[in-house]
């Protein structure tokens, strides 16, 4: 039977990410439109961004904060070009983001030191493995994977290299130590359901200390400058941006950050994602058909929670109709406003994808579910004509 009650917000996306709930256009009434960034008032709401951003994620003091251009893909850009080089590195990837990492420091970058550790959709590559006498890229969470690492404890306090890590799916959800991270990137359109096109890059005083004693054999962009004369440009940690930001976003990723400490800080982001998990886990545990695409529940995600066809006639299909099977999926369930955008991505395995970050409801992953069940039987019953 169909499904009577739809979730109050059937947005599952993995970015751009739900808005936190209660949102509407009057959260932007304070934006500072038509006046410059860089002037007092516009420094101020960049600052307040940074100075949120720490307080949410309690980021240690001496660790500098900055918003800087292209979402998170121009800040882990920004850290590769700028920090990599001095010595080898060690490049973890286990979904498509990790690897495009790979392919930018190996064809891109040539770097001649590089080694490669990977591990397949739904797997981390053996954590041990990793040298930290060099430098090590890695992603926290797989947001095309649904698997995460699980903790810190990896990490060797008294690292040589730096640890470079890709939070984008994993800050405001996931407790990350900062003592074990040099740097840290993220986007706004991710957990706290942001606007795209701006992404956060954290640097211990470890990374300060490379970009003022490392100077890269090759050309850097203007957008890319972390340095002027040998030493770090401090106006980029404290609002004064290399380019012009949206003050539209700044003003919706200020409310985001209030949003947190309004219902406890991180402590309840993470408490609200991981139930959504919990909520997902139950259900997978009693199904006939699906199952997590991370087998291993201690690294499973609690924001990308991505799921896999486990019946038995499904599976026998070739790799083709699978994905085709997967699409039909995930047309039906938007076709009946019950999710959107919920399938998996393109280069991962065929199945679903739905996002848990803290700015989805409980209740609503809890309403969707039934719908999976019944957009389930509904193409099997097309596909095998039944």
């Amino acid at each position: 039977m169909k499904p009577a009650r739809r979730p109050s917000n059937p947005l599952f996306s993995s970015g751009p990410c739900a808005k936190r709930p209660g949102w509407s256009l009057d959260a932007l009434d304070g934006a500072l439109l038509g006046r410059s960034h860089r002037s007092k008032p516009g420094k101020a709401k960049l600052k307040e961004v940074i100075d949120l951003t720490r307080a949410v994620l309690a980021i240690p003091g001496d660790y500098r904060i900055g918003i800087v251009p292209a979402s998170d893909t121009g800040a882990v850009e920004m850290a590769l070009w700028n920090l990599l080089g001095e010595r080898g590195v060690d490049m973890m990837a286990w979904e498509s983001f990790g690897k495009e990492w790979v392919t930018d420091v190996t064809k891109q970058l040539r770097l001649s030191d590089v080694r490669t550790i990977q591990a397949p959709y739904g797997e981390l590559p053996d954590l041990s493995q990793a040298d930290f006498s060099r430098d090590v890229v890695f992603t926290w969470n797989g947001t095309t994977s649904g698997v995460r690492v699980p903790d810190g404890d990896w990490i060797p306090a008294d690292r040589e290299g730096l640890s470079i890590c890709d939070a984008t799916s994993a800050a405001f959800a996931m407790d990350i130590p900062w003592s074990k991270i040099d740097v840290a990137t993220w986007s706004w359109q991710k957990v706290l359901g942001g606007e795209a096109a701006h992404g956060m890059l954290v640097l211990s005083p470890r990374a300060v200390a490379r970009l003022e004693s490392f100077q890269p054999d090759r050309p850097l962009p203007k957008i890319f400058r972390l340095t002027s004369g040998g030493k770090l440009i401090e106006g980029i940690f404290v609002g004064d941006t290399i380019n012009t930001p949206s003050m539209l976003c700044v003003e919706d990723a200020i409310d985001g950050l209030r949003w947190s400490l309004s219902v406890g800080g991180l402590t309840q982001l993470i408490r609200r994602s991981e139930q959504n998990l919990r909520i997902v886990s139950e259900w997978v545990a009693a199904s006939t058909w699906a199952g997590f695409l991370g087998d291993d529940p201690a690294t499973r995600s609690c924001t990308s929670i991505c799921l896999r066809f486990t019946d038995p006639e499904v599976t026998a299909l070739t790799p083709e109709a699978q994905a085709d099977f997967a699409k039909k999926l995930a047309t039906l369930l938007e076709k009946e406003e019950a999710a959107f955008d919920a399938g998996s991505y393109r280069d991962a395995p065929p199945g679903l994808r739905l996002w848990g970050g803290a700015t989805v409801e409980n209740e609503d992953m809890e309403a969707v579910l039934p719908w999976l069940d019944w957009a389930f039987a509904t193409v099997k019953a097309e596909t095998f004509g039944r």
